[in-house]
């Protein structure tokens, strides 16, 4: 560590210097300090590890510090905390000096500032920790509700308005608009108790707006057609989001699995609250006539064949996912101008107004329930499990877990909701011929694999033709290769490998995530057989 004249800089008294104490200016005062007597501030906004951190330990090893801590002292305190940053430095020096036993970490170079309030460290560490960068929105969420309750304290009011906390903060020194002030609280209070995991991995304020516009719509729908309450449609999210928590965050996902809540909940045709979710999301309201007579045809067991999506034309392999790497979690990337909107896509999940809202913010969190009512569980099932012995779930919980494979392989749009019939879903396309000239042929194996093991599981090549037949639209490369028995053009429309090489272009490809579902999709459908066996159900009657 570089050494600097001791004789010219004070020493700490036995008590270090209090605010507003005679003798002490008002002022930066630098000091040598023992390493002993600073504390780390106790309300550090950075809860994660620092990822620089054995960068910055070799490089004060080596060198030295290249700036002094800067620390202050509470009123009625001996020891000094950190003021502004330096928390992960002091780290360094406390095990540099016990690693090493070198006074060079014992007695460092500081500045002391006079303490005011508590707030004022906590946004002084604020500041600090974004111009040295790598603070999550999560950390920084939360430091801003602690200051945010900490100056309720300080000026004796029960709550701050997100324009008044606005205003403070910019008063502070530390801009933020209260649009951006309201997603931090949404993610504070709502989506860290159900997504820890994901949040604390790096998931963004882009992410949490698309969250919480999908909330919006997906509640309105839920009250606009009298499921139930907020506190109902709470719980029900929340399980919901706990089920897909984790380093890879999903958007698609939960709102694949929000829209299956809710058709079951309403008992409408799964197509209808697509359409209905997609139109909220883009700012609008729908007529509910015009989709509940498409309900009438499913609940009379007629399928009605507008209710298919429309296979959308791949551009890209965004969202494809292959062992070794590590999935984007974007949604910007998986539809772009000209790639219309289908099942799960995520164009139209955008903030709705979120940077004009001018509520506060919320108080409570929600509590995730140990299972929600019509929900679908994402581990394997057994013969008889309570809750999933009737079709309707089973079905509904096949389609669950094959649109999650096909979406995380970039071939979502092929798998449709096949309601009262069949095994839950059908392929209403094979993939787009376009992806043989963009994937490598590992990539492309894995896909095409996977669309034949999706293709056996929803049984297209062995259910009834005409109950297959009349779900898919007149221009199916599928539906023609069906209706004509023409095995040639199916084989050249989908790459056909040797079944010897399921194990290495398929099996051993698959994410750990996807190898569960696929594994669970076909436990699924072995328990659909066995379960319309022992009733003497007919599926695709």
């Amino acid at each position: 560590m570089s050494k600097r004249s001791a004789d010219k800089i004070p020493e700490p008294s036995a008590s270090p210097p209090k605010p507003g104490q005679a003798g002490v200016a008002d002022t930066t005062t630098p000091m040598h300090v023992e390493i002993t007597r600073i504390r780390a501030y106790d309300r550090n906004p950075r809860r994660s590890e620092n990822p620089e951190y054995d960068r910055i330990k070799a490089s004060i090893r080596a060198d030295g510090m290249d700036q002094p801590l800067v620390i202050t002292c509470r009123p009625g305190e001996t020891d000094y905390v950190v003021h502004a940053g330096g928390n992960t430095r002091l780290r360094i020096l406390q095990e540099l000096y016990e690693e090493t036993g070198d006074e060079a970490f014992h007695r460092v170079h500081c500045l002391y500032r006079p303490w005011n309030h508590e707030s004022d460290v906590l946004l002084a560490h604020l500041r600090e920790n974004d111009l040295r960068g790598g603070l999550s929105f999560i950390d920084k969420a939360q430091a801003v509700l602690d200051a945010k309750q900490l100056l309720e304290e300080e000026m004796g009011i029960d709550s701050l308005s997100q324009r008044r906390l606005e205003t403070i903060l910019r008063e502070r020194g530390y801009s933020l608009s209260h649009g951006l002030i309201s997603q931090m609280g949404y993610a504070v209070h709502t989506l860290l108790p159900v997504i820890p995991r994901a949040l604390q991995s790096g998931l963004g304020r882009p992410q949490v707006e698309r969250i919480r516009a999908l909330d919006r719509a997906a509640r309105g729908i839920w009250k606009k057609r009298d499921l139930g309450d907020d506190e109902t449609f709470d719980a029900v999210l929340a399980a919901l989001c706990g089920r897909y928590d984790g380093p890879e965050w999903d958007l698609e996902l939960l709102r694949s699995a929000i829209e299956t809540e809710i058709a079951e909940e309403a008992e409408v045709n799964i197509h209808t609250i697509r359409v209905e979710l997609d139109a909220r999301l883009a700012g609008r309201d729908i007529d509910f006539s015009m989709l509940d007579g498409e309900d009438d045809a499913v609940t009379s067991g007629e399928e009605d064949s507008s209710s298919t999506a429309t296979p959308m034309k791949v551009k890209g392999v965004a969202g494809i996912q292959t062992s070794g790497e590590t999935q984007d979690n974007s949604t910007d990337a998986i539809a772009d101008d000209e790639t219309p909107v289908v099942q799960g896509s995520s164009r139209g999940i955008a903030p709705n107004a979120s940077e004009e809202e001018s509520e506060d913010l919320p108080d409570a969190p929600i509590e995730a329930p140990a299972r929600s009512i019509k929900s679908l569980e994402t581990q394997s099932i057994t013969i008889g499990e309570p809750g999933l012995t009737d079709l309707k779930s089973l079905r509904a919980r096949a389609w669950t877990l094959a649109a999650r494979l096909a979406q995380r392989n970039g071939i979502g749009e092929l798998v449709t909701p096949l309601s009262g019939k069949g095994i839950g879903f059908i392929l209403c396309d094979v993939p787009d011929s376009s992806l043989a000239d963009q994937l490598d042929a590992d990539t492309l194996g894995q896909i095409s694999m996977l669309w034949w093991h999706l293709a056996a599981c929803a049984e297209m090549t062995v259910a009834p033709l005409e109950a297959v037949i009349a779900t898919l639209s007149d221009d199916s490369i599928l539906r023609q290769a069906l209706e004509n028995q023409n095995a040639g053009l199916l084989f050249n429309s989908v790459w056909t490998l040797d079944p010897g090489h399921t194990g290495y272009r398929l099996w051993r490809q698959l994410s750990e995530q996807d190898w569960r579902d696929l594994l669970n999709l076909m436990d699924t459908y072995r328990h659909i057989h066995r379960v319309a066996e022992d009733s003497q159900t007919q599926l695709w009657e």
